[in-house]
């Protein structure tokens, strides 16, 4: 697995790699992540009370996992991480059990302002060190800022429905059967014939960043 590296920005902005200690505020921003932009935020108990949510986050720390946390002034302002999932028990944007899935958020008002653009370029740079394959992501298309960001560093569309697409970007040379075998896979995941259907606002709308 590839250790983010701190970078500072010209703005100021600081992006580190996440450690234990983050796993509260990641809780945070697994909220704003799983629910559609101008929606609710939930308590953070929904995760407890939401298996598949609460998958993104449960023992962080677990081999596999990374992550980056930006700082503004010293205080955690937005987070991105991706870890791996397995078919029995998929994420909303499971492509296949060697890609892990990203996640990320940025607080509202730290949106439009480069920090989740930072913190992909951070996270990927460090899926590159780590030799990961490739990342995917599940997006809703209410959140077009998002997906314009994500198309942007090379996301393309893979599997999902028209309303949540899953997204994925290939770090490394892959076969065309390799790839076309795992769109399969999304599309079997997403479809709800591996793991448990998504259901309504508990959906994760993975992510809400902007650029």
């Amino acid at each position: 697995m590839g250790v983010p590296r701190a970078i500072r920005t010209e703005s100021e902005l600081t992006v580190r790699p996440a450690v234990g200690a983050d796993e509260p505020f990641l809780s945070e921003m697994l909220l704003l992540a799983a629910f559609p932009p101008g929606s609710a935020t939930p308590a953070p108990e929904a995760i407890d009370q939401d298996e598949r949510l609460a998958r993104y986050l449960a023992g962080w720390g677990r081999a596999g996992d990374a992550g980056v946390i930006a700082e503004a002034a010293g205080q955690p302002i937005g987070a991105a991480w991706y870890r791996r999932f397995v078919a029995a028990s998929p994420g909303h944007g499971f492509v296949s059990e060697d890609v892990p899935e990203l996640s990320i958020a940025v607080a509202s008002a730290w949106r439009g302002r480069g920090v989740g653009r930072a913190l992909l370029a951070a996270l990927i740079e460090a899926a590159r060190d780590g030799n990961v394959p490739a990342l995917s992501l599940s997006v809703s298309r209410r959140n077009p800022v998002a997906m314009r960001l994500y198309r942007s560093i090379g996301f393309v569309s893979v599997a999902g429905d028209e309303e949540h697409p899953t997204m994925l970007l290939e770090l490394a040379p892959h076969s065309p059967q390799a790839i076309q075998q795992r769109t399969r896979c999304g599309r079997r995941c997403r479809s709800g014939r591996v793991g448990p259907a998504p259901h309504g606002k508990g959906r994760p709308q993975q992510p809400l960043s902007d650029d």
